[in-house]
């Protein structure tokens, strides 16, 4: 792991760089909405935007990397982001910020896209698979660190704006001075939503409703912080515990997911996420309490998005797995769209509880269609099924391609011609 990481340190430490700036931005515009009065319904929109440009990402940023190539993309989309982190201090109108989150979502997924690029180009392929896990890790630990980083200045001032700019300026350094060649582009093609619920309806409907509970706790858990009353330290501890236990329950899931029936674990692990995002609407909790929920909570749904990956790819030949990627990267995206929408008017109505509340509905709407969903069909054998891979909703569709490609490659010499059940 050292060595894969001596060979790929560059472009590590400009990813780390990137997600502790889009980290600080998306807490950090949670507490300053509320310091310049914009309503839980205003903030709502803005932090959609986010997801509303990362999904247009997805589809053009790939066709625009073929154009152009890496270098010019990456140096464009850079110098965007650090702007618009400078121009949501400036220009604080709600209106303003929704459409500077669309801007900043396009830009940093085309970021992502092209990273990831360079990253899988510069492994070879007994490195691909430690790479991919590091480059992973380094995400998680880029928005951990990001939530400590609000901490050191006053969120109703100018200098937390300035100070993710120049981090995500810093970040391009090491890429682009990378001895790295800039690598061949292939944009990956998707399959359509309707061929992707013929193959795997449970991949489907799920990463769909979890694509709403990551928006909520990606874009949402700040605005939740203010209107709860939480102070500044308070609202980055509870952020910064939903990413850990995000990093920490990905090994025991994905170890149990090679294990059992994948459907049954989908299950038991959603119904955990449903009683645990339940309790603080039941309960009345001290502080130290709800960061243990969101420690849970955080520790259900990134292993829940990998899981559901798995499943699908349980049911495609390996072919067709970077074109079900992408289509479920963007079912996850419509998912991440509407979801602040949603949690928005639930806590405008309710008031806090409606966070906590929308994620313990959609997680178990998501255990209720996962136990239909066994009754339907005979799940393939243990033996038959593809390992499971630790991935994030933010990785492009290439890299997750990438990812099992290599896992598939491992497991090839142990399993000879086995063959997964369709």
């Amino acid at each position: 792991m050292l060595k894969v990481f001596a060979g790929s340190w560059a472009l590590l430490l400009g990813i780390m760089l990137l997600m502790v700036g889009n980290g600080v931005q998306g807490t950090l515009l949670g507490i300053r909405g509320d310091i310049e009065g914009f309503s839980t319904g205003q903030m709502s929109i803005v932090m959609s935007g986010y997801f509303v440009g990362f999904l247009l990402g997805s589809r053009m940023a790939p066709e625009l990397i073929r154009r152009v190539g890496h270098v010019r993309v990456f140096a464009a989309l850079g110098s965007l982001i650090s702007a618009v982190l400078v121009l949501y201090a400036a220009i604080p109108e709600w209106i303003v910020w929704a459409l500077l989150r669309v801007l900043i979502g396009f830009c940093f997924c085309g970021v992502y896209v092209t990273a990831e690029s360079w990253l899988n180009n510069s492994s070879s392929n007994e490195t691909r698979g430690q790479t991919l896990s590091l480059y992973m890790i380094v995400q998680m630990l880029g928005i951990i660190s990001a939530q400590a980083l609000i901490n050191f200045a006053d969120p109703a001032g100018f200098l937390l704006f300035v100070i993710p700019s120049v981090l995500v300026s810093l970040a391009f350094a090491p890429i682009l001075l990378s001895i790295s060649p800039a690598p061949p582009f292939d944009s990956t093609k998707s399959l359509s939503i309707r061929a992707l619920y013929d193959v795997s309806p449970l991949g489907v409907v799920g990463i769909f409703l979890m694509g709403g509970v990551f928006s909520a706790l990606f874009g949402m858990t700040a605005v939740w912080g203010t209107l709860a009353g939480l102070n500044v330290l308070e609202i980055s501890a509870f952020t910064a515990a939903i990413y850990f236990g995000g990093l920490v329950f990905q090994l025991p899931i994905g170890w149990l997911s090679d294990r059992m029936d994948r459907r049954k674990l989908v299950i038991v692990v959603a119904m955990i996420g449903t009683l645990t995002a339940a309790l603080p609407v039941l309960l009345p909790m001290p502080f130290w309490l709800l960061v243990a929920v969101a420690l849970m909570i955080g520790g259900i749904s990134n292993p829940l998005y990998a899981l559901l990956l798995a499943h699908t790819n349980d049911y495609l030949d390996s072919d067709m797995m970077a074109a079900a990627s992408g289509g479920l990267l963007f079912v996850n995206g419509l998912g991440a769209i509407v979801g602040p929408l949603v949690i928005g008017r639930l806590m405008g109505v309710i008031g806090p509880d409606g966070f906590f509340l929308f994620i313990s509905v959609l997680t178990a709407l998501l255990a209720l269609y996962a136990l239909w969903r066994a009754t339907q069909r005979p799940a393939p054998l243990v033996t038959e099924t593809g390992p499971f891979a630790p991935v994030s909703p933010v990785v492009s569709a290439a890299t997750v391609d990438a990812v099992y490609t290599d896992l598939a490659e491992q497991a090839a010499p142990a399993d000879g011609n086995a063959s997964v059940t369709k």
